[in-house]
């Protein structure tokens, strides 16, 4: 414990709280952890937002459901859900009306038809994890369909395995930040290495590492070259750096001309294509044209990627003679398609021959979170055990409309043939689908579905809106928790800072008390406080770390674990020896093809690394109505969509809205100054965003940050307003972007790119609404 405050951690790492703040800030101050080199300016969002008017203060009702329960009738589907006022009830009866529902539900169409759709990402800490929470009470309850996978890289996630074996093994054990520092020359990011995004990290991070091993590159003068429409996907200041500002969704045309380049040329490693890869023969014959007569040349790329075929030579011949790692960002494979640049970036780098090389080789999502890269701590933390689910029904988690709008329909996913389930309840905890989830007009037709949405929520987000149950849980600093992340150097005593909010509860006591109406409440808590939990669960995790007794860890604040290895490099043993450290895979080598793959029959995504387009790009037939390609990244001034209503949120809004970055040859075109109001817009909806004139984004592409808080016009029965758009006056960008798979393999999220026209707004633009409170009745009210 430190005399500057009490500390505690999140996602975007620990810090100190010291509370003695500002009333506005909840009557606290935040700062940062002292061992922390480079803390997260997200920092500054919390206690602003702690107490700010959109908490939820009572558990609420969307009227109509509560009309109907008042009637004795049992709810149906409506499409009021995001319209309708909203009723208080004391928290006995919301709880009785609930596990009423819950019994209904499992009574009449059985545990499948209940949707479990906690994402995660409420709390860094380890108890109070809402996912955990839910998932355990759902077990207990008797199981619920779940999903698989995540926004974030879902498509990675399942083609990973088909190339090398392992996902987890590229994505949780990439080579180390210090073994590049030492050893490359050049780096080759497909995507950069965002800055934004470093200082997020599941469960928190101690000490942030990225910026300090940017600077690192920079004085012992490795080269980076930045293949992204965006400059600010790496950051200035760092390495020097050669911006290619690629036309958006075209990484992998240009990364199979680099490929062609090293053949053609004969750069490539022959010897290690021969011994630790598979089917590189049937990857050559569509590299040099014989599979389908084009060859994927620079001259080929060139007018696809808006490169200079001179330009794309001469890369590959740098990259050949360099120790060269090849990196590919998470949001790459975000798109339709979003295998190919994930494989095509892999056999890029196996043709340089490098992987398993220090400094070499192959990396994905450098830049994508904080502990990619990290050399910190490889232990596994105390954790809350879920229980074992009796329903084996799962979705992809990004098929969650699907799944409401077409129960029975079949699809495919990863060689299966499955079916969606018939949902009738819905029950999410610590995590904003509104957020999440593309094309949200069509999100909130899939939602007026189900018969009851639950949500838990400390705000009146959109997702709160559009539920039917809303209950308020606890913020963070308003609970007591054990926190720490992947690679985090520290274990982190999480002090409770603040009373809570109002009425609110945290997920924990919410389930139990349900729990207990529906007969496991003991089974549940296993007649622990969350307290007693705390302590169970630290001292079944103590003995494997050396960690002190409890009440000594609590005292001190935090516990140092052990330190890992600085260096390691992805691929290594398996480098060393292929026999002894086989991959995964059926040939136990990298598959630059898969028969697996191919065998599935998906003209989506072939058993190698190809060129096909998608949809939402220039070279689309709907470019011609829509000539922009809007970038919906991540935001530098939240983590997804949380704490949207924070100062430093809210500091960088344009006209009280998201701010939408784009050319100025593109803002003169149609009459849009720096600062106006201006209308983003597709066939699937419309926003409204703040216009931010920049040079470093590539003519003819804009950039929307994810995370407003969706703000949609409706008309008081729940439909849109002007012929039938519904508009968000926030500028969501998932207003715009499309609800389709990346490919039948993966059903992976899409929601990175999509084509729409801006022009200026004219006249007085709708008031954002979403930060106040909606409606709130009394029951005497009805």
């Amino acid at each position: 414990m430190t005399s500057a405050g009490v500390p505690t951690t999140s996602h975007w790492g620990a810090y100190l709280v010291r509370p003695d703040g500002t009333a506005d800030g909840g009557g606290i101050t935040v700062l940062p952890h002292p061992a922390d080199p480079a803390p997260s300016p997200l920092l500054g969002n919390v206690a602003g937002a702690l107490h700010h008017p959109t908490r939820v203060r009572r558990p609420a009702v969307r009227r109509g459901w509560l009309e109907r329960a008042v009637r004795g009738l049992d709810p149906e589907p409506s499409d009021r859900r995001g319209a309708e006022p909203f009723v208080e009830l004391e928290w006995d009866e919301a709880l009785d009306l609930l596990a009423a529902e819950l019994l209904r539900v499992r009574e009449q169409h059985g545990n499948e038809a209940v949707f479990g759709g906690s994402y995660g990402w409420a709390s860094a800490g380890r108890f109070h994890h809402a996912q955990s929470q839910l998932h355990r009470f759902l077990n207990m309850y008797g199981g619920y369909t779940s999903s698989r996978n995540s926004y974030s890289l879902a498509t990675s996630l399942v083609v990973l395995p088909h190339i090398v074996g392992d996902a987890d093994a590229v994505l949780r054990r990439a080579s180390s930040w210090p073994t590049i520092v030492e050893h490359t020359e050049l780096i080759v990011a497909f995507g950069g290495i965002p800055a934004k995004n470093v200082y997020v990290t599941p469960g928190g991070v101690t000490r942030h590492v990225t910026p300090g091993a940017l600077d690192a590159l920079a004085q012992r003068g490795t080269e980076i070259v930045l293949i992204s429409p965006l400059r600010a996907d790496l950051p200035a200041g760092g390495p020097q750096t050669d911006w290619i500002p690629i036309e958006p969704a075209t990484d992998t045309a240009l990364m199979l001309a680099l490929a062609h380049t090293l053949l053609a040329e004969n750069l490539h490693d022959e010897d290690f294509l021969e011994r630790y890869t598979s089917g590189f023969d049937v990857f050559e014959r569509y590299l040099d044209g014989r599979a389908d007569g084009v060859a994927k040349s620079a001259d080929w790329a060139a007018p696809i990627c808006g490169v200079t075929a001179d330009s794309i030579r001469a890369l590959a011949r740098r990259m050949a003679a360099a120790r060269t790692l090849v990196t590919v960002t998470w949001s790459l494979q975000r798109i339709q398609h979003g295998e190919q640049p994930v494989w095509a970036g892999i056999a890029l780098a196996a043709m340089l021959g490098q992987i398993g090389l220090p400094g070499g080789g192959f990396g994905h999502g450098y830049g994508s979170m904080g502990d990619v890269g990290d050399h910190g701590p490889d232990v596994r933390l105390p954790y809350l055990s879920q229980g074992t689910n009796p329903v084996r029904t799962f979705i992809p988690v990004a098929r969650i409309a699907d799944l409401l709008l077409h129960p029975g329909e079949s699809y495919d996913y990863d060689g299966e043939r499955l079916t969606y389930p018939d949902i009738r309840l819905v029950y999410w905890a610590g995590g904003n689908p509104f957020h999440h989830h593309q094309h949200l007009a069509r999100l909130r037709r899939a939602f007026a579905r189900p018969d009851t949405i639950v949500v838990h929520e400390p705000y009146w987000t959109a997702s709160a809106r559009h539920a039917d149950f809303v209950l308020p849980v606890t913020a963070t600093l308003e609970r007591e928790d054990l926190g720490g992340g992947r690679r985090d150097t520290h274990l982190i005593a999480m002090h409770r800072a603040a009373e809570p909010y109002a009425e609110a509860r945290d997920d924990h006591a919410i389930l139990a008390a349900l729990a207990d109406r529906l007969g496991f409440g003991k089974r549940f808590t296993e007649g622990r406080t969350p307290r007693e939990w705390l302590v169970h669960l630290y001292e079944q995790w103590q003995p494997g770390v050396g960690a002190p007794p409890f009440d000594e860890f609590w005292d001190a604040g935090e516990f140092e674990l052990p330190a890992g290895p600085r260096h390691f490099t992805l691929f290594e043993d398996f480098r060393a020896d292929p026999q002894a450290a086989p991959l995964r895979t059926p040939s136990g080598r990298i598959e630059l093809h898969s028969p697996t793959v191919t065998g599935f029959g998906y003209a989506d995504c072939p058993g190698h690394p190809v060129w096909l387009e998608p949809d939402e790009w220039h070279g689309a037939p709907a470019a011609q109505r829509f000539p922009l390609v809007l970038i919906a990244n991540q935001p530098a001034t939240r983590l997804h969509s949380q704490l949207d209503v924070g100062p430093v949120s809210r500091a960088a809004k344009v006209a009280g809205r998201e701010a939408l970055r784009l050319h100025p040859a593109d803002a003169e075109q149609r009459g849009i100054a720096d600062g106006d109001v201006v209308r983003v817009f597709n066939d699937r909806g419309a926003c409204l965003a703040g216009a931010v004139l920049t040079q470093e984004v590539r003519q003819g592409v804009i950039q929307l940050p994810t995370g407003a808080w969706y703000d949609p016009v409706l008309s008081p029965d729940g439909g849109s307003h002007s012929d039938g758009e519904v508009l968000c006056v926030h500028g969501n960008p998932n207003a715009l972007t499309a609800d389709v798979p990346s490919s039948r393999l993966s059903q992976g999220c899409t929601g990175q790119h999509a084509l729409v026209q801006v022009e200026r707004y004219e006249g007085d633009p709708p008031p954002v609404t979403v930060t106040a409170p909606p409606t709130l009745l009394r029951k005497e009210d009805l």
